[in-house]
C-alpha cells in the first residue's frame, strides 16, 4: 500500500506546496486566536441574545472567525497533495506562534516549562520534516 513503505522519497512540488499552505494555516489560526481574545477583553452582556449580538458586531472576534475559515480552506487544499502524517504535526506549530504572541500582544509570560516545550514542538516539526536525501 502506498505510504507504508520505510523509504522516503524527496518531496515534490506539491508536497511542498502542501508544506507550506499548512505552515500558512498556523499563522492563520494563531492570529485568530490572539484576535478572538482581544476581542474578548471587553465586557459581555449576561443574556444569551445580547452576547451573540456583541460578538457578531465585535470586529477582532469576526476578524479572529474569517481567519479560522480562511485556516480550514487552506487546510483542506493542502490535504490533497502532502502526507497527513507530516502536515498535521506541522499545525503543532500555532502552539509556537500562540505563545510568542501572547508574549507580545497581553504581556504573558514564559518560563522554563513553556520554552522547554515550545522548543521540543519545534525540534520534533524539524525532525519529522527531515527527508532521506538518497
Amino acid at each position: 500500500m502506498k505510504g507504508l513503505t520505510s523509504e522516503s522519497s524527496p518531496p515534490t512540488n506539491h508536497h511542498l506546496r502542501g508544506l507550506l499552505m499548512v505552515f500558512c494555516c498556523t499563522l492563520f489560526g494563531a492570529a485568530a486566536q490572539i484576535l478572538m481574545k482581544y476581542g474578548l477583553q471587553t465586557k459581555l452582556p449576561t443574556e444569551p441574545l445580547p452576547i451573540l449580538m456583541a460578538v457578531i458586531t465585535n470586529l477582532p472576534i469576526m476578524a479572529g472567525f474569517t481567519l479560522y475559515g480562511l485556516n480550514t480552506a487552506i487546510l483542506v487544499l493542502a490535504l490533497r497533495n502532502a502526507e497527513l502524517s507530516l502536515l498535521y504535526p506541522v499545525i503543532s506549530l500555532t502552539y509556537v506562534w500562540v505563545a510568542i504572541l501572547s508574549l507580545m500582544v497581553f504581556g504573558e509570560t514564559m518560563n522554563p516549562y513553556k520554552i522547554a516545550g515550545l522548543t521540543i514542538i519545534v525540534l520534533g516539526v524539524a525532525i519529522l520534516g527531515r527527508t532521506d536525501k538518497k
